[in-house]
């Protein structure tokens, strides 16, 4: 029995092999464009909770002062009640800031996938050469 290396002369060889590692390099940075756009779009949502976040805790702020303000110049009620609502407020902007933070970490937008890939496919053309 021939080994298949044995029958394929060397130009035959040397074609497929670039016509296979350019389809290779093809495949993979449709990958890297294909995460690196969701990548993007995840960056973007984070924008997006980070400011929303900001301008709901901006609102808790003011309603915080507003509640010092009545705190010095009315009874305990109305600024028990303004104090309440101002943390409420301010505890929902902490939290759409902390989610908006965490969607922008460096490990979240890195391609994954296509670092993976990458070394999958070193690992694979390293077998072939021996």
């Amino acid at each position: 029995m021939k080994d298949i290396r044995e029958e394929r002369p060397l130009p035959g060889l040397f074609t497929e092999l670039t016509r296979e590692m350019t389809a290779l390099l093809r495949h993979e940075m449709a990958l890297a464009r294909a995460e690196i756009s969701e990548k993007i779009s995840k960056a973007g949502t984070g924008v997006g909770s980070l400011v929303f976040g900001a301008m709901v805790a901006f609102a808790g702020l003011l309603v915080l002062l507003a509640s010092a303000v009545l705190a010095l110049s009315n009874a305990l009620a109305p600024w028990l009640a303004a104090l309440l609502v101002g943390l409420a407020v301010a505890l929902i902007g902490m939290g759409l800031l902390a989610k908006g933070r965490n969607n922008l970490k460096a490990s979240n937008l890195a391609p994954h996938r296509t670092r993976e890939s990458l070394r999958k496919d070193r690992e694979l053309a390293k077998e072939h050469l021996r």
